[in-house]
């Protein structure tokens, strides 16, 4: 990943995006069980002739498991399913969510489950591996996030009846999950200076002044890729469906956990509060004139949307001009060594150590060892990460440069990305200036390309995928 780009953004919750719903409320949040460890049918062997049947208790049967789905050369199973229902249903109430019908919300659920494993077969395929030192490092955060040791962590699960290694899975599947996708998706995204000097000048004082916010849920009803007129017109039938049901007075979250396409159905479509140039255009133009509460239908390339605008707020933004308070900006460079299945963390931390005895007996400059070593795309322009205003990096790289004095280089620093060696360069005091609004510009392009290319890059991954719906199955539980 672009140290770049990822430094910059790692602390937006949105790079945590779909962790968020395993890390937070541990009483809101059960794990699957390993349903296909349960899979086998129980099969009983018949009594000898002339016997009669024990007088002993008997084991209680279990339900005979059967295959729902196939995903590529994978199956999903009824078990496994039922599970992930029974996970998500508990979840929903303790969020205050109400449940859709039944059938629809296996559905749902099914179509979930086959785009999670189609993108962790893609992922396996591809090398992306989670080992068990990040992973441990991973649910330690967790536990900490949750203010919990991690036995109390692990012993809170346990009542919960989620079994730990369980969770630890769904925790390395979902990391997984956010590397594909961090390399499918983040790591192509471009924004060019055309771009940005378009946005500021169609934006003209967004970055300074007061700008409304947002609230709003959403229902996606997404069009496959290389859709059919006769497939985009039973998908508009479908979003119809639901915007009927809304307008009988049908419960929003109700509605989006039942039909909805996009990652936070099962949250009730809920966006958050959005600054509108934080939204897609098309959003912002559909509700700017509604009052909260009211709905609206869009058309985009991915599908469907029916929008409820839950409210509406003036934000008073960062100041950008001339009346800005002064901060003080870091001009550094920085090698990285990532973490990996195949560099573990002691093999990356005793080499950031030889690189670093070799800067200090002046062996070789910070520039060439970047060049050579780093795994940052950073690397060809020796480490230089260029000016960093406060907050731009993760905490653990910002603490550790701004102990530094200029042309001091650091101790290796781990942080979620790895383990890194950073020298400052230079520092300055100046006014939030024109570079900043570039960047703040920047930035906000780069999310809203990142949003709607990876909804078309799951799209495109669930429909290259061969899937077979085994609905008899399901219809026969």
């Amino acid at each position: 990943m672009n140290i770049s780009h990822t430094m910059r953004i790692a602390r937006a919750p949105v790079r945590q995006i779909r962790l968020a719903m395993l890390l937070m409320c541990v009483t809101a949040i059960g794990v699957l069980p390993d349903a296909r460890a349960q899979a086998a049918p129980v099969v009983k062997a018949p009594a000898a002739a002339g016997t009669q049947p024990s007088a002993a208790p008997r084991a209680q049967a279990r339900p005979v498991d059967s295959i729902v789905a196939v995903v590529n050369n994978e199956v999903i199973t009824y078990l496994e399913l039922e599970s992930r229902v029974r996970l998500v249903e508990g979840r929903m109430k303790n969020q205050g969510v109400a449940v859709p019908p039944r059938a629809q919300f296996q559905k749902q659920l099914l179509d979930r489950l086959i785009v999670d494993r189609a993108q962790l077969q893609l992922a396996k395929e591809t090398g992306i591996r989670v080992d068990d030192t990040l992973l441990d490092r991973a649910v330690a955060r967790i536990a900490e996030q949750n203010k919990m040791s991690l036995p109390e962590f692990r012993a809170q699960l346990e009542r919960d009846g989620t079994p730990f290694a369980r969770f630890r899975e769904e925790i390395r599947e979902e990391i997984i999950m956010q590397r594909l996708r961090e390399r499918e998706v983040d790591n192509k995204i471009q924004v060019t200076e055309s771009e940005v000097d378009n946005y500021l000048a169609a934006n003209a004082g967004a970055l300074q002044e007061s700008q409304p916010e947002f609230n709003l849920a959403q229902i996606l009803v997404r069009i496959p890729e290389n859709a059919s007129a006769e497939q985009i017109e039973q998908r508009r039938k479908r979003a119809e469906e639901a915007l009927q049901q809304l307008k009988t007075g049908a419960e929003f979250a109700k509605v989006a956990a039942a039909f909805s396409d996009s990652n936070d159905a099962l949250t009730g479509g809920d966006l958050g509060w959005r600054r509108a140039e934080r939204l897609p255009q098309l959003f912002v133009d559909a509700v700017a004139e509604r009052k909260p509460g009211e709905v609206a239908a869009v058309k985009s390339a991915n599908g469907f949307h029916i929008l409820k605008l839950l409210g509406k707020r003036e934000a008073g933004a960062a100041k950008a001009g001339a009346n800005a308070p002064a901060v003080q900006q870091t001009k550094a460079r920085h090698i990285l060594i990532k973490v990996n299945q195949i560099v573990s963390s002691s093999d990356a931390r005793r080499k950031m150590a030889e690189l670093k005895e070799r800067l200090d007996n002046k062996a070789a400059t910070f520039e060439e060892l970047a060049r050579l070593y780093s795994n940052d795309l950073s690397a060809s322009r020796g480490g230089d990460l260029g000016w960093i205003y406060p907050g731009d990096t993760v905490p653990e790289f910002e603490r550790a440069m701004n102990a530094l004095q200029p042309g001091q280089v650091s101790e290796p620093i781990e942080s979620p990305f790895g383990f890194h060696l950073i020298q400052v360069m230079e520092r300055k005091t100046d006014d939030v200036s024109q570079e900043r609004q570039r960047l703040a510009a920047r930035q906000i392009i780069r999310e809203r390309k990142q949003e709607e290319a990876a909804e078309d890059w799951m799209r495109q991954v669930r429909d290259r995928a061969y899937v077979e719906y085994r609905t008899e199955e399901l219809n026969a539980h």
